[in-house]
């Protein structure tokens, strides 16, 4: 979609502090972080929210939570733990239209969320 910055980010003409890129999947640091550490993991593909998945989908939305694993092991954040959040709907607290996993590490996280 020409109109989706996180698409932009994938294709490479918008730019990010990027964390790691392949085919299916592109990791950036948010540039309004919420915790010491926090990525945005995103499917190079768009899909405007976890609501839009379909089973066609379920190869991509495990290789989002397998990145976002990986890169939280790579930042040092598996032994204190980490958080994962998916926000769908406007409601649900996303802000762009393109599904995006947020991991935060760093800090003790608290409960309920907000």
């Amino acid at each position: 979609m020409s109109d989706c910055i996180f698409c932009g980010i994938a294709a490479g003409s918008v730019p990010a502090n990027l964390v790691r890129r392949d085919d299916d999947v592109v990791a950036f640091r948010d540039i309004n972080p919420q915790a010491p550490t926090h990525i945005l993991v995103i499917p190079a593909e768009h899909v405007d929210s976890a609501a839009e998945l379909t089973p066609a989908h379920d190869h991509l939305w495990a290789r989002l939570l397998h990145v976002a694993q990986s890169i939280a092991e790579d930042e040092g954040m598996e032994p204190e733990g980490y958080r994962l959040v998916v926000n769908v709907g406007r409601n649900g607290g996303q802000t762009v239209d393109h599904l995006h996993v947020h991991l935060l590490g760093g800090r003790q996280m608290t409960w309920p969320p907000g």
